[in-house]
């Protein structure tokens, strides 16, 4: 019973992971196991060294008191950031609350003053929302704030937009931009973290941010903290507002912790087509591993892989090159409890301390203008590992989300799906891609049946 039922598993959920069926499959493509074509993790991530110094020359000038303490605050203040609640949701609760207190006030009996009671209802209903409705503030940084959000976020926050860059560089090595728009550019960490990842050929990088303040911190970062320098980075320009014609495309143009910053959903709508609409290659979003962001993540995928525009200059449609291997509903909105879909990058912080090793627990969604890019290998599909591999004597825990668009625990050894993928699933970890090779196991069907 146990092995029909194990072999239903792999036959429904993966169609088999079997190198006897397929003894001509080669995913490794002449690489070794620990480097396969599905590896995008990176190492411990440090800043690059003279990001590192102007951030520190910037911080030892502020002296702003208890900064330590104050970053930290600002960290946890924006991991339990919520979206502000729609209009018309609070409409909903507003109308539910009232219809409920009036049920039960018809409930008794006597004489009601009407009026009375309906004042007193709509005090309560007021009092209650006012109570329980998660109360969204946009953040506005001065120049000690900004700061501040630098010793919290610069190492943390580039770790994560370096990580999900990589994705690019690794499956998509001929890809060499040109152009960078980075709309909510905060700190330039984008621009950096694309310098880090094509160089020689980034030829121009507009940086799109509201705040005044943090565009004139960017670039004293990019200036090593010397306003006579010449900026480490050449052709960076900041603007506070996006480029108007919609004509104008860039060659990658990236949001990094923007969307929790609009103030509902329509604006981040928008805000993404328009994005989109800038797009010739790739559209790279980031957000905090919480449900919030990945939830927007998710909205934004929708929007994009639904909505047709009235005005379209680029027809090239939208396709999902990361990290989701599908294009179907995301399974983790569905599960129960709901978990995000989240990643993780290791880095060093910015300021010293006892932990010289910390992690950025963040999610993410790249979409590009050609087709879905899979690592490409005849006959293998590829899942995405969603949780840390679990490896065990002869054989390895994955947690993985499939390209049928279902969420599947498999426990893989070299008996059952090949000594290369047995290999491949030991070297791999969360947030890589591991090899699915298609058809069913011979021995599998027949136990099936």
């Amino acid at each position: 019973m146990a092995s029909r039922s194990y072999a239903a598993c792999v036959r429904t959920v993966c169609r088999g992971m079997s190198a006897a069926a397929h003894p001509q499959v080669d995913f490794l493509k002449g690489e070794v196991h620990r480097k396969h074509p599905g590896v995008t993790n990176l190492k411990t991530l440090r800043l690059p060294d003279e990001l590192q110094m102007a951030a520190r020359s910037i911080i030892h000038r502020a002296q702003v008191t208890r900064l330590a303490d104050q970053a930290r605050s600002l960290t946890n203040f924006l991991w339990s950031r919520k979206r502000r609640v729609e209009d018309s949701n609070l409409r909903q609760k507003a109308v539910s609350l009232e219809k409920e207190l009036w049920e039960k006030a018809m409930e008794k009996r006597g004489d009601i003053d009407e009026q009375a009671l309906e004042d007193r209802i709509r005090k309560k209903v007021f009092s209650e929302l006012r109570r329980t409705t998660y109360h969204w503030t946009p953040m506005k940084y001065d120049e000690d704030l900004g700061v501040v959000y630098m010793a919290a976020r610069l190492a943390g926050g580039y770790a994560a937009v370096r990580r999900a860059m990589n994705e690019i560089k690794k499956r998509d090595p001929s890809f060499a931009p040109q152009t960078l728009l980075d709309f909510g550019s905060g700190l330039g960490t984008v621009a950096w973290a694309s310098h880090s990842c094509w160089a020689d050929t980034l030829k121009e990088m507009v940086c799109v941010d509201s705040s005044g303040p943090m565009n004139i911190l960017a670039e004293r970062l990019l200036k090593g903290d010397d306003e006579r320098a010449e900026p480490h980075i050449k052709h960076v320009y900041f603007r506070q507002f996006l480029p108007v014609s919609p004509k104008v495309q860039f060659d990658l143009v990236a949001a990094a912790f923007t969307l929790s910053e609009l103030p509902n959903v329509k604006d981040r709508e928008e805000a993404v087509m328009t994005l989109w609409r800038k797009t010739s290659s790739y559209l790279v979003l980031v957000e905090n591993g919480t449900k919030e962001g990945h939830q927007m993540l998710m909205e934004a995928r929708d929007t994009l892989l639904k909505k047709q525009e009235k005005m379209v200059h680029d027809p090239r449609p939208a396709s999902v090159f990361a990290p989701c291997p599908h294009e179907l509903t995301c399974p983790k909105l569905a599960s129960e409890p709901m978990t995000p879909c989240n990643f993780q990058q290791l880095y060093q912080p910015l300021l010293p301390g006892h932990n010289m090793q910390q992690t950025e627990k963040f999610s993410y969604l790249i979409l590009s203008r050609s087709e879905r890019a899979q690592p490409e290998t005849e006959g293998v599909d590829w899942a995405r590992l969603t949780a840390p591999v679990q490896r065990r004597t002869r054989h390895v825990h994955c947690r993985m989300c499939c390209p049928d668009g279902q969420l599947q625990h498999l426990v893989v050894t070299a008996r059952k799906h090949s000594r290369d993928v047995y290999r491949c699933a030991r070297s791999s970890d969360w947030g890589d891609q591991l090899p699915i090779v298609q058809k069913v196991d011979e021995d599998a069907q027949s136990d099936s049946e």
